[in-house]
C-alpha cells in the first residue's frame, strides 16, 4: 500500500513534542496518535484506518545524495517491517534518519525499526490459528 506522507510542519511539531519516542543506532522512531485519522478512514476505498508516516533528514547527516540515499534506506525498512509484522493503524510515523543510516544496510534499519516498533506498541498481535 503507498504510505501516506506527512506534509504540514505543524504536524511533525506535534509528534516531537507530544510523542512516545524510541531510539536506535540508525533512527530515531516517534510515534503519536492521529486524531484526524476517520477523516481518512473515510477517504480510504478499504475504509481502513491508515498511518501517515514522515521522514526527517537533517542537513548534518550530509549532501543532498547522502540525505536521499537516506531516505530510500528508511522507506525500504519501513517496507520490509511492514511486511514482516502487522501494524497498529490511525498514528502519525516521524523516522529521523541518524548518520548511521546512510552507510547502513536496509535489513539492519528494519530490524532497528521493528524493535522500535515493539517497544512503542505499534506491533498489533497475530490473531491466533486454532489447531
Amino acid at each position: 500500500m503507498k504510505v501516506i506522507s506527512i506534509t504540514e510542519n505543524h504536524l511533525y511539531s506535534k509528534v516531537y513534542a507530544k510523542g512516545k519516542k524510541f531510539v536506535t543506532p540508525t533512527v530515531v522512531v516517534y510515534v503519536l496518535v492521529d486524531y484526524r485519522a476517520a477523516r481518512f478512514r473515510k477517504q480510504n476505498p478499504e475504509k481502513k484506518f491508515i498511518n501517515r508516516v514522515g521522514l526527517t533528514v537533517t542537513k548534518k547527516n550530509g549532501g543532498a545524495v547522502t540525505r536521499n540515499r537516506s531516505k530510500r534506506v528508511l522507506r525500504e525498512a519501513l517496507r520490509s517491517v511492514e511486511s514482516h509484522h502487522k501494524l497498529r493503524t490511525g498514528f502519525l510515523i516521524v523516522l529521523v534518519a541518524r548518520d548511521a543510516t546512510a552507510v547502513s544496510k536496509s535489513t539492519a534499519v528494519a530490524s532497528d525499526l521493528s524493535r522500535a516498533f515493539s517497544k512503542l506498541g505499534m506491533l498489533s498481535p497475530l490473531p491466533q490459528e486454532n489447531k
